[in-house]
């Protein structure tokens, strides 16, 4: 394959043009650096490189100004901002949300040398009228805000005498200036200038290059092909026919460069992948093949990004043993953990209010990688850290907090928690951090890390030059919304050696690039071609009268690339994403479906790739019953099952054997607003200490009365030793108070009306129970145990109560099938209600008894009995617990632990 570079030089070597002495420009520097190496080779001996130019570069030459960085173009705007006009100006931090649109908008005038004065005035008119008011007064708002639109022309005329002072230029400034000094630029030099592989050529380009081509030594050739150039309606051909319209230069000269390499058979394949990764993944399978069949193919191949986001999950999925790639786009630095970590920093400072910081935001700062690596240096674990905000469940840490963390800690806390004073004291802070990781970076031979922390460095020590020039950079909001902008725009980038190996670039590095295999990812709609952005103040109406650009000429800018790299390719691979979203792209591109549908194509394969699935074992778990585990259990045996661990295996032995037997639980959180537990926790603790005073006597009606004063005291003290260091004094937890309250008021209401009619006497409070039993199957000595909430006597009835905060349904409490009570934890209240009373009644006297439960929720219900029933219809319920439903019930205990320890019978999961 001969690429369109070397048919040029080719030419020109045949047009006998001293290739040597000529002056060369291309769209980019990439290019150059290809054009270079086929003139030496051209050449065949040494000579004076000529003079090789990307077009920004040779535009910057003939205007003699240099590009002000884009910070230095943010800062000068909003100077020239303030200096125009008297109205209320915006901070710096809100122009900063706008200032990049504008100063894009200034970048297009000037470089389609559009009149700013007549732009501006139609701009300002149109404002005027959207915005317009009934009202004869307009108010201060509407005031400021057409003095904006109406003062546009002055401020654009200050920034661009502004950055003039100082010999510097926006893109645009730079184009205008270097138009007006073409006739100096050509009455100085009088060499010819090759001009290869342009296509959209903005006002400014297109004059400069069109007074250049008057000299007849001059040429320009065109990188496209007749086909697209023939079809009156196609994209790609769109701009190369306006020219050869409206420039004078091709009434006297044909068009140079073009070929005809389209037509020719090729082998496409257009593959459907589901999601991004899937598309990397796609890409290392095609590259694996390639290197099996012919691996000096790769040579000849590159892999063109549509998306540049997707380049860590690519390069993680090129195949190891592919050694030589090059990669010519940059690594994006706000998708590097360092950024993430100095934003969460700025974020923290930024939330943080009186009270101090949020443990969440606090927390997140603490488990970043970074925070690790700084707390390895002093040999700590971060986790302590958080561990003892959860356990002193800290929702907020103040100064005070802070310093009760260990004291090894606090050198390292102080570098990551200190009191922010101002913006440029919080910069000298993160350069601190920085020169600290740095020697950690350093120990650890993490070059990458390095590179990141240089270039964080650096746009660090811009932002602080800034600040001292500037005054306005006064708050940490600002300064967090300028360090952004300025970490999406910079980039990591890869050595390698452009002529090598493999390839990998981004659209706008492959122009005037050609290679036999291409390989085109996220060729989706709102990528491949972008689609329409409302990035600009400018409507497209008016863009239109003037003569700028509107998405319609952008997308024709991305249909000319896609298919300029299909021109001279042989094997091209386009891979486009089958699962459309907002983010990653909408559906496949209108380019594939150009493709699709151009009759003269037939060799192209059409496919959906799909990811091997591995098929999920979705069998019940089951755990063996080895030595250690029986042990195990021995040991918790011994200990005493409590009923609701034995619920626990009834609603899942796997649940029981990690819980329980191995003490997992789930992760230990801040409790933020007050936890259903920890209600509980209160109500049981109040209510215990509301009816101590009635202990072993009967319950006085006047005396409980009374009692109702003390209600919301003793709410507050238990919330107090309960929810430590937690907060309820607003905001949902203190509505989770106030119902507490109300939670209790109803019980002591409830329990009022009942001693009109009843007599009660309590026996036990909260009373810990515990017997042992020996099973009889296995001889085995085992504990169970439990804590009753009441005992009392209700008209010469023994009963067992239980208090549940949770709602409690009647049918769940009435037994009919006793294996129900074993089998289904529908009925685990019911079992709770019957361990409590075998444990009771093996250690009293007494004969029967009833037990109940009360449900805080539904206390209209009142005291919720266990009943025994014979059948679903009968109406004879019996609510009496004697020792003959407690040999029936103790069958069943029995078996159930039998079965927990028994070791042949593993521990089985249940779908719950």
């Amino acid at each position: 394959m001969v690429s369109f570079l070397e048919e040029v030089i080719e030419e020109l070597y045949n047009e006998k043009v001293e290739i040597e002495k000529c002056i060369y420009v291309l769209p980019s520097k990439r290019a150059g650096t290809f054009l270079k190496k086929i003139l030496s080779r051209k050449v065949g001996k040494t000579i004076i490189s000529p003079e090789i130019y990307s077009i920004e570069r040779f535009i910057e030459k003939i205007a003699g100004l240099s590009y002000a960085s884009q910070t230095q173009q943010l800062f000068e705007l909003y100077k020239a901002y303030l200096q125009v006009g008297t109205y209320e100006k915006e901070a710096f931090e809100s122009y900063l949300n706008w200032g990049q649109t504008l100063l894009q908008d200034i970048n297009e005038i000037d470089r389609y040398l559009i009149d700013p004065k007549k732009l501006f005035s139609g701009l300002a008119a149109i404002q005027e009228v959207n915005h317009w008011s009934l009202r004869e007064d307009k108010t201060a708002l509407m005031k400021n805000y057409l003095h904006f639109w109406n003062q546009l022309h002055d401020i654009y005329q200050t920034f661009n005498a502004n950055l003039l002072a100082k010999q510097l230029g926006h893109q645009g400034l730079v184009y205008r200036k270097a138009s007006e000094m073409m006739p100096n630029y050509l009455q100085k030099e009088g060499r010819a200038h090759i001009f290869i592989g342009f296509n959209a050529l903005n006002t400014a380009e297109s004059n400069i290059i069109q007074e250049i081509l008057t000299d007849p030594k001059s040429k320009i050739f065109w990188d496209l092909d007749e086909y697209f150039l023939k079809d009156k309606l196609h994209d790609a051909g769109l701009f190369l026919r306006k020219h050869i319209t409206n420039w004078k230069y091709f009434s006297s000269n044909s068009v140079k460069g073009t070929s005809n390499h389209y037509t020719q058979s090729k082998s496409i394949h257009i593959i459907g992948t589901p999601k991004n990764i899937a598309q990397t993944k796609y890409v290392g399978k095609i590259l694996h093949q390639i290197e099996n069949e012919n691996p000096q193919q790769l040579q000849k191949t590159a892999v063109v990004l549509g998306d540049e986001s997707l380049l860590n999950p690519l390069l993680n999925s090129i195949p190891e043993t592919i050694n030589s790639v090059n990669i010519t786009m940059g690594q994006k630095l706000e998708l590097s953990g360092l950024s993430s970590f100095f934003l969460n920093l700025i974020d923290l400072h930024l939330s943080k209010s009186n009270k101090g910081w949020f443990y969440k935001d606090f927390t997140t700062l603490l488990n970043n990688p970074f925070t690790v690596i700084l707390f390895q240096g002093e040999t700590l674990d971060v986790g302590e850290l958080t561990s003892l905000i959860y356990e002193k469940n800290w929702i907020y840490i103040s100064d005070k907090e802070l310093l009760k963390f260990p004291s090894s800690s606090q050198q390292t806390l102080s570098k990551l928690f200190f009191k922010y004073r101002s913006p440029l004291l919080f910069v000298e802070q993160c350069s601190s951090l920085i020169l600290h990781l740095k020697t950690i970076f350093e120990k650890k031979e993490d070059y990458l890390a390095l590179e990141q922390l240089f270039k964080i460095h650096t746009i660090l020590n811009q932002i602080k030059e800034l600040m001292v020039e500037y005054e306005y950079m006064n708050s940490l909001k600002s300064f967090r919304n300028l360090f952004r902008q300025l970490i999406s725009s910079e980039t990591l980038d890869f050595q390698g050696d452009p002529m090598d190996g493999l390839q990998i670039m981004g659209m706008l590095e492959s122009r005037n690039l050609d290679f036999e295999t291409v390989i085109l990812t996220s060729v989706n709609e709102g990528i491949l071609p972008s689609g329409k952005s409302n990035n600009s103040f400018i409507p497209f109406d008016l863009k239109n009268e003037f003569g700028l650009p509107t998405f319609k000429e952008k997308d024709a800018v991305y249909t000319y690339h896609f298919y300029r790299l299909l021109q001279r390719a042989k094997n091209i691979y386009l891979i486009y994403n089958t699962e459309p979203d907002v983010l990653e792209g909408g559906e496949k591109s209108r380019l594939i479906t150009q493709l699709l549908t151009d009759e003269n194509r037939t060799d192209i394969t059409e496919k959906i790739a799909t990811p091997k699935i591995q098929e999920l074992d979705n069998r019940p778990k089951s755990i063996h019953k080895g030595q250690q585990l029986i042990d195990l259990l021995d040991q918790y045996a011994s200990k005493g099952f409590s009923p609701s661990s034995l619920s626990n295996y009834i609603r899942n032995p796997v649940d029981f054997y990690k819980q329980n037997l191995l003490g997992i639980n789930e992760t230990e959180d801040v409790e933020e607003n007050i936890a259903a537990n920890t209600m509980g926790t209160v109500i049981h603790d109040t209510l215990e200490e509301l009816y101590t005073p009635f202990l072993d006597k009967e319950i006085d009606h006047e005396q409980l009365i009374k009692s109702k004063e003390s209600i919301k005291a003793i709410v507050h003290k238990n919330f107090q030793k309960t929810y430590v260091y937690g907060a309820y004094a607003s905001g949902k937890n203190l509505i989770a108070y106030n119902v507490v309250v109300r939670y209790i008021e109803n019980f002591l209401n409830n329990e009022i009306e009942e001693l009109k009619t009843h007599s009660t006497k309590i026996i036990g409070l909260e009373k810990k129970l515990n017997i042992q039993i020996v099973l009889p199957n296995s001889n085995k000595p085992v504990i169970l145990k439990g804590k009753l909430d009441r005992i009392d006597i209700c008209d010469g009835v023994t009963r067992i109560i239980d208090y549940k905060t949770g709602k409690v349904e009647k049918r769940h409490l009435e037994i009919i099938d006793w294996q129900n009570l074993t089998e289904s934890y529908d009925y685990s209240k019911a079992f709770q209600l019957l361990c409590y009373s075998y444990m009771f009644l093996n250690q009293t006297p007494t004969e029967a008894i009833n037990a109940g439960i009360f449900s805080i929720k539904n206390l209209k219900e009142g005291l919720m009995l266990f009943y025994k029933k014979s059948s679903p219809r009968d109406t004879k319920k019996n609510p009496v617990i004697d020792r003959e439903v407690m040999q029936e019930f103790e069958k069943l205990l029995y078996g159930l632990m039998e079965e927990i320890l028994n070791p042949t019978i593993p521990f089985l999961e249940k779908e719950i």
